[in-house]
Formats: C-alpha cells, sequence, structure tokens
C-alpha cells in the first residue's frame, strides 16, 4: 500500500523491482568512456558512485533494523538524498567538509577518495610519514573522484573512486581487517552473490570485448564508521559513542552537533581562515618575509575550499541567514572567502513543506554569493554542475550555492509518521525520484551494467554492511561518566604554566627590541600604574607579538580602538589583517572566531555587550564548546572570546548595556570564564586564557567589568589605589595565574568573615571591608576571579578559616554565582554560617533606579552585620 512505501521492508522491495526491471542494455560500453556522448562523468565513476550510494541506503537500512530490537540509536537517514555523493566526487579529498545529517553518500565517497589518494602517494614515495593520512594536499580536478590520473594500460589503474585490480591484487582502500563472518556463511562472492546473480567481483567479458573489471568494495571502512555511531560504540573514529555525526579528522570531515544552520557561521569563517593562511603560503613561496608570520602552519591545502550542506529548511534559521549575509558582505568588500554551500532541498523540514520556488528564490537573492542549481535525479547533470559550482569556487576564491534538489526516503527519522502529514500521492512520487534508481537506470541506458548486475551489487553490499553492524554490536561503549566528558575540556595546568614562562622567556630575551618598538620605546611596565583598560591593551598586544597565528576583531575594534578604548592603537601596530572590524551581528563574529581557531589561528573576537550575546550565545554552547567533545579532541577551535559587560556604569544605563547576568555561560559545559576585576590581574589571567587556547583548545570567555575599565581610585578620589603596575616579563612566570585560582585580600585581622565575590563585587566589598574594620571587624575578601572553573578549594579554605561566610553576587539571586558558591560549600560539607547579597531578578533599568536593583555596599556592610549577630 502506498501508505506504507516509507517502511524500510517497502523501500528495499521496490529498489530490487526497479533494478530487476531495468533489463540487459543491448550495447556493453567501456566503462572508461562518458556514460553519454558530452557528459563528464565515466562508466567506472557512475559505477563507483552507485556502489557509494547504496552502501548509504543499506546503511539506512541497517539503522532502522539496529532500532527494531534496541541495538541502533540514530536513524535519521540519508535515502533520497544520495545525490550528495556526486559533491564529494568533484571535491578534493582535502577540502574541508561541515555535512548535513544527510550525508552519508558523501562520507562513503571521501573516506573511499582519501584511502584511494594515500595508497596511490605510499606507492610513489609522496606522503611525508609525518602527514595525517587524507592530508596530501591538491589533486587534480580532471581525475575524477579520487584525484588520480586514469591508465588503462595499468593492471591496476584508478577509475572514480575505487581501484580496478588485478585478481590477486589487494585492495588499497580495504584499510581495515575483514569483519567477523554472520553465523549464516553467505555464497562465495567469487562465483554468486546473495540472491543467487553472478557477482560483479567475478571478471568476465562483455559484448564489444572489453572486460568487466572486478570491483572491490570500497567502502567499508566508511560503513564501519557510521554502523559503530549508530550503535554508539566507544570504536567510532570521531565522537567516540558520545553521538552519531558526521565526521573524520584525515577526511577532512569536521563534526557538525546540529546541522540546522549552526555551523554554517563556522564555515564562513574557515573560508576567511584558509584564504588568509594560503595567502600568506603564496608570500612564503615569493620569498616575502613575513617575520613571526612565517610560523603559521595552514591544516588545510593552499587551494582548499570549505564545503558546508545543509537542508532547505535550514535557510530560514537566523544563523543560516548571518552566515550568507557575512559572506556576501565580505565579498562585497573585496576579501575573499572560497565557501561551497550545498542546499540539499527535499521540500520538507521534518513535517513543514518548503513553499514552491521559495529556496530558490531566496538563495538566489543572496549578494556576493554565485548560485547554481542542479537536479539530484539527473547524476550526469548533477555531477556537472557541482563540478561547476566547486570548480569556480576554488578559481575566484569566492562564495558560491549549489541548490541540489533532493527527496526524503523513509521520513524524518524510524520514529516520524509520515504519513500524518503526507499524502500517498506524494510519497510515491518521491519514490519514483530516487536518486539511486536514477543511478542504475544511468548505468544501463549507457551500457554499462545491466539490471541483474546492479541487483547483484546491491544485494552484495547489503550483506557486507549487515556483516558489518553484526560486528559492532558487540563492541564497547561508554560506561563511565569519567570517560565520557574526557575530551571536554582537557585540563594541562603545568603545560599552560609552562607556556607562559617560555612566553615572558622570549619576551625579555630574542623579542625583547620588537616588543619595544611595538610600544613606541615605552613598555607598559614603564608606563606607570595602569588601568583596568589600559593593562588589558598592554597584554593584548603582548599577546599579538608572542602568537603570530592571534587576530583581534569585532565590531569597533580596529579603526575605533573599541567603544571603551580598549583595542586602542592594536591596528596601527598589528595591520588590518591581524586586527579588523567586523559587520555587526554576534553570531557571524563568534562563526568567524570557530572557523579560524579550527584552521589554525587563534582567535580572538569582541562581543561588544554581554547582553548582545544573547543573540548569538548556541555559537559557544552548539558549537565552540562541542568540538572537542565531539571530536575526541581531533577538532579544536582555540578561542579567547572578550566580553564587555556587567552593571554599575554611570551615565549610561539600560539592560543592553549593564547586563547582569551570566547563567547562560556558566551553564556551557566546559567554557572558561575569567573575570579580572584589577589591572594586575587582568594582564596574566588573559595569558593564561590565550595559553589555555593555544595548548589545550579551550574556549575561554574574558568577561570584561565595564565601570571598573577606567576606575583609578578605591576608597577615596585621588587614591589611585584601583591602578596597578604592569608586570616586567622577566616576571610573568612568577605571577602565573592558573585557572579556577581564587585571590585573598585581607583587610584587618582577616579573622572574623569571610565575603566571597568578583568582578564589581570585588571594589564594592574591600570598601565595605574598610568599614567594617572601623567596628574591629576583620575580613577575608575573596575574589573568585574564574567563574569557571570555580575555585573551590580556595573558597572551601577561606570560608573554614572564619566560619562566617558573606556572598556578594552582583547577578541575579536566581540563576546567579552565588547559587554555585553556595552549592560548593554545601557539597564540601561546611557547617558554618552562610548568607547571600544578590541582585534583585530584574533586568537594569536606566539612570538612578539601577542602584535599586544592584548590589551596594550598604547592603553588603548590613548583610555582614547580620551575619555576625548570628
Amino acid at each position: 500500500m502506498l501508505s506504507d512505501v516509507t517502511t524500510p521492508q517497502d523501500l528495499d522491495d521496490r529498489f530490487r523491482e526497479t533494478l530487476a526491471a531495468l533489463g540487459t542494455p543491448p550495447h556493453r560500453r567501456d566503462p572508461a568512456e562518458a556514460v553519454t556522448d558530452g557528459a563528464t562523468l565515466t562508466g567506472a565513476q557512475a559505477l563507483d558512485l552507485f556502489d557509494a550510494q547504496v552502501t548509504s541506503r543499506q546503511l539506512d537500512l541497517a539503522g532502522r533494523w539496529l532500532r527494531s530490537f534496541g541495538e541502533g540509536f540514530y536513524t535519521i537517514g540519508s535515502a533520497g538524498h544520495e545525490a550528495n555523493a556526486l559533491v564529494a566526487a568533484v571535491l578534493q579529498p582535502t577540502d574541508p567538509a561541515l555535512l548535513h545529517y544527510r550525508s552519508g553518500a558523501f562520507y562513503c565517497v571521501r573516506a573511499a577518495q582519501a584511502a584511494s589518494a594515500q595508497a596511490v602517494a605510499s606507492e610513489l614515495d609522496e606522503v611525508d610519514p609525518a602527514q595525517p593520512a587524507g592530508a596530501l594536499g591538491a589533486v587534480d580536478p580532471a581525475s575524477g573522484p579520487s584525484g588520480v590520473r586514469h591508465d588503462p594500460a595499468s593492471a591496476a589503474y584508478d577509475v572514480g573512486v575505487g581501484l580496478f585490480h588485478a585478481p590477486d591484487e589487494p585492495t588499497a582502500a580495504s584499510t581495515r581487517d575483514d569483519p567477523a563472518p554472520a553465523a549464516t556463511d553467505p555464497p562465495d562472492a567469487a562465483d554468486e552473490a546473495p540472491g543467487g546473480t553472478p557477482a560483479l567481483d567475478a571478471g568476465r567479458e562483455v559484448a564489444g570485448g572489453a572486460a568487466w573489471p572486478e570491483r572491490p568494495w570500497a567502502y567499508g571502512e566508511a560503513a564501519g564508521d557510521v554502523l559503530r555511531g549508530m550503535v554508539a560504540s566507544a570504536r567510532e573514529p570521531i565522537a567516540g559513542g558520545r553521538h552519531k555525526v558526521f565526521g573524520h579528522p584525515d577526511l577532512a570531515v569536521v563534526p557538525t552537533t546540529s546541522t540546522i544552520a549552526s555551523h554554517l557561521p563556522r564555515a564562513v569563517g574557515m573560508g576567511l581562515a584558509v584564504e588568509r593562511l594560503r595567502r600568506l603560503e603564496t608570500r612564503r613561496a615569493g620569498g616575502v618575509r613575513l617575520g613571526d608570520d612565517s610560523t603559521v602552519a595552514p591544516p588545510w591545502p593552499p587551494d582548499s575550499i570549505v564545503v558546508c550542506s545543509f537542508g532547505d529548511a535550514s535557510i530560514n534559521h537566523a544563523s543560516a541567514g548571518a552566515a550568507f549575509n557575512t559572506a556576501g558582505w565580505y565579498d562585497h568588500t573585496g576579501l575573499r572567502i572560497p565557501v561551497l554551500f550545498v542546499c540539499e532541498d527535499n521540500g520538507l523540514g521534518i513535517s513543514v513543506r518548503t513553499p514552491e520556488g521559495w529556496v530558490e528564490t531566496t538563495l538566489r537573492s543572496k549578494p556576493g554569493i554565485r548560485y547554481f542549481a542542479a537536479d539530484g535525479g539527473d547524476p550526469v547533470q548533477a555531477y556537472a554542475v557541482a563540478a561547476e559550482a566547486a570548480g569556480w569556487v576554488r578559481r575566484h576564491r569566492r562564495p558560491a550555492l549549489l541548490h541540489l534538489r533532493t527527496v526524503r526516503l523513509m521520513g524524518h527519522a524510524g520514529a516520524d509518521a509520515e504519513a500524518a502529514y503526507r499524502s500517498p500521492a506524494e510519497i510515491a512520487v518521491d519514490l519514483e525520484l530516487d536518486p539511486v534508481a536514477a543511478m542504475a537506470r544511468l548505468l544501463v541506458e549507457a551500457g554499462v551494467a545491466s539490471g541483474e548486475e546492479l541487483l547483484g551489487r546491491y544485494d552484495h553490499i547489503g550483506w557486507q554492511v549487515r556483516r558489518i553492524a553484526e560486528e559492532v554490536i558487540g563492541e564497547p561503549k561508554l560506561t563511565a561518566a569519567a570517560d565520557v566528558v574526557a575530551p571536554l575540556a582537557p585540563r594541562r595546568p603545568a603545560r599552560v604554566a609552562r607556556a607562559v614562562a617560555e612566553a615572558a622567556a622570549r619576551a625579555s630575551g630574542p623579542g625583547a627590541a620588537a616588543r619595544n618598538e611595538t610600544f613606541g620605546g615605552k613598555p607598559p611596565e614603564l608606563a606607570g600604574p595602569l588601568t583596568l583598560a589600559q593593562s588589558i591593551n598592554a597584554a593584548l598586544t603582548d599577546g599579538m607579538l608572542d602568537h603570530p597565528e592571534m587576530a583581534v576583531f569585532g565590531e569597533d575594534v580596529a579603526a575605533k580602538g573599541g567603544v571603551y578604548g580598549v583595542t586602542k592603537g592594536l591596528r596601527d601596530r598589528f595591520g588590518p589583517a591581524r586586527v579588523f572590524d567586523t559587520l555587526l551581528d554576534e553570531t557571524s563574529v563568534l562563526g568567524l572566531g570557530l572557523g579560524a581557531g579550527l584552521s589554525g589561528m587563534l582567535p580572538v573576537p569582541e562581543i561588544q555587550y554581554l547582553a548582545y550575546l544573547h543573540n548569538a550565545e548556541d555559537q559557544l554552547r552548539g558549537e565552540a564548546a562541542t568540538m572537542q567533545f565531539f571530536s575526541q579532541g581531533a577538532y579544536r577551535n582555540p578561542m579567547v572570546v572578550r566580553i564587555a559587560g556587567l552593571a554599575y556604569q554611570e551615565g549610561f544605563g539600560g539592560h543592553f548595556h549593564n547586563d547582569n547576568s551570566v547563567a547562560v555561560l556558566r551553564d556551557v559545559p566546559g567554557l572558561v570564564i575569567a573575570v579580572p576585576a584589577r589591572p594586575d590581574d587582568a594582564a596574566p589571567m588573559l595569558r593564561t586564557c590565550l595559553a589555555s587556547a593555544a595548548v589545550d583548545g579551550s574556549v575561554c570567555v574574558f568577561l570584561e567589568p565595564i565601570a571598573l575599565y577606567h576606575t583609578r581610585d578605591l576608597y577615596v578620589d585621588g587614591d589611585g589605589e584601583w591602578l596597578a603596575g604592569y608586570t616586567e616579563p622577566g616576571a610573568w612566570a612568577g605571577g602565573h595565574v592558573p585557572i579556577g585560582r581564587a585571590r585573598v585580600y585581607g583587610v584587618g585581622s582577616a579573622e572574623d568573615l569571610t565575603i566571597i565575590t568578583f568582578g564589581n563585587g570585588v571594589r564594592l566589598s574591600l570598601r565595605a571591608a574598610a568599614a567594617l574594620a572601623d567596628e574591629g571587624v576583620g575580613t577575608r575578601v575573596v575574589d573568585l576571579r574564574w567563574l569557571a572553573p570555580l575555585p573551590v578549594a580556595d573558597i572551601i579554605r577561606e570560608s573554614s578559616v572564619t566560619g562566617r561566610v558573606l556572598v556578594v553576587d552582583e547577578t541575579r539571586r536566581s540563576g546567579g554565582v552565588g547559587e554555585g558558591v553556595i552549592a560548593a560549600l554545601v557539597d564540601a560539607g561546611y557547617v558554618g554560617a552562610a548568607r547571600r547579597v544578590a541582585g534583585v531578578d530584574s533586568f537594569v533599568p536606566l539612570g538612578p533606579a539601577a542602584r535599586q536593583v544592584l548590589v551596594s555596599e550598604e547592603a553588603i556592610t548590613q548583610g555582614a552585620r547580620t551575619l555576625l549577630a548570628r
């Protein structure tokens, strides 16, 4: 019945019927020839791509089978989207790819491409043993999907993706041991394929004298990767059982954790970074002296392009709009971003239909982005258009959109009751447009294969996939929390401290002259006491000097020097390639940082105000913080995000510029949150964040209290006690501030009360402590400095000394930092007295009304007195 056509069994039966009905071609064509007159796709390439598409289809069927008895945990499949194999075939195996979750066929092709290129390069002794598999550099676009020149006269020559071999020659693409056979042995693959049809692996004469070549299955490695993801195997090569994603470090496939457009801004950032690093490589080759830039090593070959695929429903997402707009904006300004966006348009977003013509109208209207369109049901046309699009991006280094029309078979996922929102007739139309069936028809019409032979191949691949599926079921799963979180946010504090010490040695030794010149002959340690803003500026300058891959960017950071002058002079010191203004869009700012970090740079983006982060927080939560987690550290996006935030600005109010909420940041696993209150903490903490990003790939948020940027005094006007000197490089190692360590100030005897606070609360608490000292109360003021991870050991130690704890939290009472501090005390078994003074659960209003909802010195003093009276 048509209402049942989305079941795996029915899809399989219908596809088998289609193949059986294709018959035998009247004339045979040499597979090395084009499938049709004027086509760029050869018969051999089409056969290889058919294998990839069939492998992807069989993986979808295996996923539903595994789920049926509780051994599979992911059923979003690629059925109907297998035309993306044609896109993979026209790319280089080293082009970084961020893939949509329906990219099974693309992944199969890419895996075989990389294995084939690696094997050929190994035979030619062209592979550097230290180079990772798959990172082979540029290949010839004219050589087909694998990038290897064809030589039909050779005993073993590569056609398309797979390798054609003499009968006894091993398959270069078979890099994994064969999986254990199923309980029931199948027919001998050399004689007969499952189902009783002759196997394609047996060489034989065909019409016209051309020999049917032996066809090893080139996609076993890819099938194992995908199946391990489905069963959450700890041996899965990218996420290690943490999620089902398409990704592999040896294949230049970067895992994407959502694909509802959130990865598109990263793709733009990668394109910008790839082009920047390519130009550096070109300048090196030309003998141009680059100074420190010569140490930057790009992870991708110089002519790489970035490919990023997504569904038609995703074009409506704000993240997609941001990415398209940013790519076009930069193209309009003359900057080059070599990104190929691939929209796989099946006309549905789960159950919501995409209006007819909407995708084309929308994508064609994107300024600065070249539009290409292809029908995934027409392999010859789709292959040609995909090659044209990829070639255009590679030649011009500019962004393009490939609108690839597809269909969706078997619904959105296993639990999707597709009949509830689609008529049987609609589903039947999609079945007629099955791209794998279209490839089969092409092969038969071209005289390359018969329907019987293709059916035999389909059954043979299906048996191989089922065999691997049965094998991976028994593989180990993650069974301990420590194993699950191990790659989330690695911390190597000793290496970070050593990196800071090495930076100090360079700054005071071989780099001293350049440093002195950069600071105009007056380094900051000789400039006298500095404000918080000045200290951060000096530390950014030192960071740029020591990290040639570092770039500072954001709204107004370059020409203006930031709205508070924190980045003033950096562009003059380091040039517009390393310090630049971005368009007004926080999603794009963070996306640029994500892509740049993934591509080998050390990005330091600025979010102009904390409240503006909420427009783009998923770029930190869903993209940045998950990268190492879902790639087991194979990919990382080191980044230090500077954010001006918190409240207490005088004469400039409103919640957009006085946002006192950090709950959204503290909730992100693995994120480092630094809040420097004083100038003499800001510089060493920033150095620690930069070193942690470089060493461990950390994602750090450097939250700068706006109200303290230019503060000079602590107790009375003119005392200058909130200023501090800048430490000379020789003392950086000794003054290193590790992540998660607090700072303690003693006021009076420091034995009666412990105040735990951060940011603006440090200055307020020190002032309150001075007033309490006049009353004979000794106070320990603990500046947390790090909101994630909290300095728990310091909190417990300093609280236990006095037995009375006052938590001064300038954020809100609900969801504020104070909740975490109190919880840490309770978890540690603290039995003393504790009290909180926190901001009111309110947005910060304009003008004097702000004082009614923010923590004040008087509230701190009163809270302390109440606590002491217990």
